[in-house]
């Protein structure tokens, strides 16, 4: 039997990169995807295709998950269509890298907007129906950076250190009701975000992980299987580090 049979899973921010994997494993081992993204595009069209032809029931919504007011309307639309969400994947995400010195106001602002605060308000809004299901599995992308920091990155490891934060909190406020919360903390993962670094710096990071590559969409799609999954009913307040060892 599959893993994720006769379960609903919601993933933000899934058109590309590791959401995009996320969804596909998902639906691989049985999972109706829901998933957003900021816009329809070509890439969220493409997504919706291919997870239809795995033979579950898809559907996307175009919303700014920064947004607590298009998020409660992308819960409307869910309880209309398919009635609940068994996994919730917070997984929209942004950089704006500079150091602190170069940093702005709305470099900062932004990053915190839609990496933390998304957090926020889908756990806020899908938690309730959650709650009257009694179950639930919230499964949060922090990172590596978030804890142990990274020069040039003082906005984005905040908000992934937030998350660390909030993901324990809402483990202790949301388990007496059946769900779960945890973060994944990816390290250095080919997406085309880290494809834009140089040689250089890809090469120095492959030399800092013990396992001596980098990691690939899908090694983090398989640690958020787990998390989904009942093979982690007794798994809560986690955070749990996907890095081959980047961060030892």
């Amino acid at each position: 039997m599959k893993l994720l049979a006769n379960k609903i899973a919601l993933i933000t921010g899934a058109s590309q990169g590791i959401g995009r994997s996320i969804a596909l494993q998902f639906a691989e081992q049985g999972a109706d995807v829901l998933f957003t993204d900021i816009r329809a595009d070509e890439r969220s069209q493409s997504l919706l295709d291919e997870l239809k032809a795995l033979g579950v029931r898809a559907a996307f919504y175009a919303a700014d998950a920064s947004s607590l007011e298009q998020t409660e309307e992308v819960s409307k639309a869910i309880a209309e269509e398919f009635g609940r969400v068994d996994v919730l994947v917070n997984n929209a995400g942004i950089t704006r890298d500079t150091l602190l010195m170069r940093m702005s106001a709305e470099d900062w602002e932004k990053v915190i907007r839609l990496n933390l605060t998304s957090v926020f308000n889908y756990t806020k809004v899908f938690s309730l129906m959650m709650m009257r299901q009694r179950s639930g599995s919230i499964i949060n992308m922090a990172s590596i950076v978030g804890l142990n920091g990274n020069a040039g990155q003082a906005n984005y490891s905040a908000s992934k250190a937030g998350i660390i934060g909030f993901t324990k909190s809402i483990a202790k406020e949301l388990g007496s009701r059946n769900i779960r919360s945890n973060a994944i903390a990816p390290g250095f993962i080919e997406t085309a975000m880290t494809r834009q670094l140089s040689d250089e710096v890809i090469a120095h990071w492959k030399q800092e992980i013990p396992l001596r590559r980098p990691g690939l969409p899908e090694d983090v799609a398989r640690v958020a299987l787990f998390l989904a999954s009942d093979l982690s009913a007794y798994v809560t307040g986690q955070v749990l580090c996907c890095d081959g060892g980047l961060s030892l």
